[in-house]
């Protein structure tokens, strides 16, 4: 029996990174062909279900006239600067709040009464207060993840281990240095774990988020093309939608790998 064949069933165990790809890609294809023969066996009309071929063309017909391109872009940059906007507020609040009680007690529990609340509900105040720009809909966007965002990173803070900054203490640290030394470089490789999640959060919420008035976007097209009854721009949309994010996901996986490689991760 090869031996990578005896790794499969042991926890953590290593496989070649050929069969890791090839049942990666087989997780795609599958999927993909079992599309094409259902849509191609003329069992389902292809109103609801246009074969791969359909999308293909309509893919190639809204690149060439651009508005592939414009909906990418607005969306692109909606998602990334809510989700910016996220980071930069839910970082250091909940660094503070895993790191000090009063911090936690000050945070945490209108934080769990926020985010239980559905993110959409917020649309009506927010276009009171912001109006139907930009602005709202990348605020949209962060409402969706800032809530999600501070707890993840709270509860990675709480898992530095208290004999880790009692250490430091007797080194002769200052209470900034642990926080700024200790408990932020031991939360790095967890906080940018939470970060890959979030962003998916927040490719979620674009559809959220242009409900707002929006002209364009991923989110607008496919509920444009819901209402013309257009299901191949619904799926090449959705589609792309999971294309962006799994780019986004696996360029922040890169940069964790490059930049912290003592964080304890699965070969790949």
């Amino acid at each position: 029996m090869p031996t990578w064949l005896s790794q499969i069933g042991r926890i953590r165990a290593p496989i070649p990174a050929a069969l890791y790809w090839t049942v990666a890609a087989a997780t795609f294809v599958i999927p993909a062909a079992i599309w094409w023969l259902a849509s191609s066996s003329g069992y389902v009309d292809r109103l609801f279900l246009p074969s791969p071929a359909d999308v293909a063309k309509q893919a190639v017909v809204l690149a060439e006239n651009g508005r592939l391109w414009s909906d990418i872009g607005w969306s692109v940059f909606r998602v990334f600067a809510g989700f910016t906007l996220a980071a930069i507020v839910a970082i250091p609040i909940g660094i503070l709040m895993g790191t000090y009680h009063i911090a936690d007690a000050i945070f945490e529990p209108f934080t769990d009464f926020v985010r239980y609340m559905p993110a959409a509900a917020f649309i009506p105040l927010i276009m009171l207060y912001v109006g139907i720009g930009e602005t709202a809909k990348i605020l949209m966007i962060f409402i969706g993840t800032y809530f999600q965002l501070v707890l993840l990173v709270a509860a990675v803070a709480r898992t530095v281990p208290i004999d880790v900054i009692n250490v430091a203490y007797t080194l002769g640290a200052s209470r900034r240095q642990v926080l700024t030394n200790v408990v932020v470089p031991a939360s790095l490789p967890g906080l940018v774990e939470n970060l890959r999640i979030t962003l998916g959060w927040a490719w979620t919420y674009v559809i959220v988020a242009e409900l707002i008035a929006a002209q364009q976007g991923l989110g607008f097209r496919i509920m444009e093309a819901q209402r013309f009854l257009k299901t191949d721009t619904i799926f090449l949309y959705i589609a792309i939608i999971g294309l962006l994010g799994l780019a986004s996901d696996q360029i922040m996986r890169r940069i964790s790998s490059k930049t912290m490689p003592w964080a304890e991760t699965f070969d790949r």
